[in-house]
């Protein structure tokens, strides 16, 4: 099983994956929020959207583009990117869309890979419509297990139960001769996604799925955490419950890092007896900016 490190020399002919995000789609600090979570934060303790970078050759592919768009494509020189991949419409994951277009980046014929139902809502929504037919957009749809080549790794995108009010939600694996990622940044509860792929546990479906490296979703440590809120009207599975039901890392895991995390979650902060405990049971919190080989 092949291992993350949080920077890597990435050799040629070998794509790069770097973690362009790691919080909820509000981003940390977010906005209104008055807590301790939120005010005093340094520069350094603020965390972009969830979104991934791949560098493919001479492309560069992003999963989920987010309104701090400018900023995370620091990590990659400023590159600007030639294909962008979708899993769902919520907010966090499409609102930097809107910066390809005339007003900001004027780009053309950026691959925008999406589900059938997001193609529709993208049709739908005029300023999308607008920069498709622009040329700004050139639209090519995914389906469920149904993988795309590109230079040095494949895309397999995984249909996933979750909040379905615009659109579906997919999930992707990147997969290479060396290694696979599983980029898994929503879902509503482990109970429908594993019965969903016929899996037991968390464990088996990894297995089943063969992948290195699993990038998944740690929005809420616990289903308490949201105060004056209706937890269960934005389900996610906790934290706490993945590692009841994962135990400790066994020989043959591959390497699980919880992301997409809510401003509002103690693993922020590395000295918290949350964040100790997912090491200690030999998982990972995601980093911004870290780097995998694959």
């Amino acid at each position: 099983m092949k291992h993350i490190h949080d920077a890597v020399y990435c050799p040629l002919n070998m794509a790069e994956v770097i973690l362009l995000g790691i919080a909820q789609d509000g981003g940390r600090p977010q906005a209104a929020c008055s807590r301790g979570c939120c005010i005093g934060l340094s520069p350094s303790e603020h965390s972009y959207p969830t979104s991934l970078g791949i560098i493919d050759g001479d492309r560069l592919h992003v999963i989920d583009v987010t309104r701090h768009l400018s900023s995370q494509l620091q990590f990659l020189e400023n590159r600007p990117p030639t294909d962008v991949w979708l899993t769902h419409a919520h907010f966090g994951h499409v609102d930097g869309l809107g910066l390809f277009g005339r007003e900001t980046i004027n780009a053309r014929g950026i691959n925008l890979h999406a589900s059938a139902r997001m193609m529709n809502l993208i049709k739908q929504t005029p300023q999308w419509k607008l920069m498709v037919d622009q040329g700004v957009f050139h639209l090519i749809e995914i389906a469920n297990n149904q993988t795309q080549t590109n230079n040095e790794f494949t895309m397999t995108p995984l249909l996933i139960p979750h909040r379905a009010e615009l659109s579906d939600m997919h999930a992707f694996i990147l997969r290479s001769a060396n290694k696979s990622v599983l980029y898994l940044p929503d879902h509503d509860t482990w109970e429908e996604t594993l019965a969903m792929y016929n899996a037991d546990n968390i464990r088996q479906w990894f297995t089943n799925l063969q992948i290195d490296v699993a990038l998944i979703d740690g929005t809420f440590w616990s289903s308490d955490e949201l105060e004056g809120r209706a937890q269960n009207k934005v389900p996610h599975p906790p934290i706490k419950q993945t590692l009841d039901m994962l135990g400790y890392k066994q020989h043959g895991d591959p390497d699980i890092i919880f992301f997409h995390l809510n401003h509002t979650n103690p693993v922020y902060d590395e000295w918290s007896e949350e964040h100790t405990q997912v090491l200690e049971m030999g998982w990972k919190v995601a980093k911004q900016g870290m780097k995998i080989s694959l």
